[in-house]
């Protein structure tokens, strides 16, 4: 992701040493995700503009089916892109709303070391390994039921 900066002019990571998810914080968290929706929409917007001057190009029928795998690789990337940006713009919703760094089923602070990795983070580690760990058991449940 591009340099964090902030509109209090720091673009510092935050320290353990401050209050959790100071005003200064929080703009620094919102700043990375605004630069990083930014890099996903601009890589987006370079991939459609390469598809149409793609569509341009037609060779033979190897390169053709080249170019629709490359495509559709380029399709299922932005697609991810896509539903990274929702995720960006509800952690944007959640600064806003003063929910952001929380964790949505237990209210426990997520932590600034897990925000620094993962900025859009909604559950704490404890909560997420919980959901993960159910989910698992549910495919296995779901594959074991299917066997049956």
């Amino acid at each position: 992701m591009a340099d964090a900066s902030n509109e209090s002019g720091s673009g510092q990571q935050p320290s353990e040493a401050e209050d959790y998810l100071s005003d200064r914080q929080l703009a620094y968290f919102r700043q990375r995700l605004l630069d990083w929706r930014e890099e996903l929409m601009a890589e987006s917007r370079a991939t459609i503009n390469a598809m149409r001057s793609a569509e341009r190009e037609v060779g033979d029928e190897a390169d053709h089916s080249s170019q629709l795998e490359i495509q559709t690789l380029e399709l299922r990337t932005r697609d991810r892109y896509r539903k990274l940006i929702g995720k960006i713009d509800a952690a944007l919703a959640r600064i806003r709303d003063g929910s952001y760094g929380y964790c949505e089923l237990t209210g426990e602070p997520i932590g600034l070391g897990r925000l620094e990795a993962r900025p859009i983070a909604n559950l704490s580690v404890f909560a997420q390994e919980k959901k993960e760990q159910r989910e698992r058991r549910e495919r296995y449940e779901k594959v074991n039921l299917s066997l049956s």
